[in-house]
């Protein structure tokens, strides 16, 4: 029998759930709602907005996107952050190229 309880969001857009599973234990469970990031990252890839030469906005990736990443590949935020391959590998995923905005790969 399983029972959940809400949470409350760290910054709004991020909301959270507890279910919990009897003496199986529980799980956390984090939701986001990424339309209105995955339309900007296309409006401004499509106009043209990447930033200049020198500093070009590659991509924009919901926190649960990084989570996501994160939890996959088995690395910490602090690894993930410290490590810009992590980022670059992102950036270039195909599965996540709504949220890309400069062309080209990084």
């Amino acid at each position: 029998m399983s029972q959940e309880t809400a949470f409350a969001a760290q910054d709004g857009d991020v909301h959270g759930r507890l279910i919990q599973h009897g003496d199986e234990g529980f799980a956390v469970v984090r939701e986001q709602y990424v339309g209105d990031i995955r339309d900007y990252c296309i409006a401004r890839h499509n106009s043209g907005h990447h930033g200049t030469k020198d500093m070009r906005l590659m991509a924009s990736f919901p926190a649960v996107v990084i989570e996501h990443y994160c939890n996959t590949h088995g690395v910490t935020f602090r690894e993930f952050m410290n490590n810009p391959d992590h980022a670059k590998r992102m950036v270039n995923d195909p599965a996540l190229a709504d949220f890309r905005i400069a062309p080209g790969v990084m």
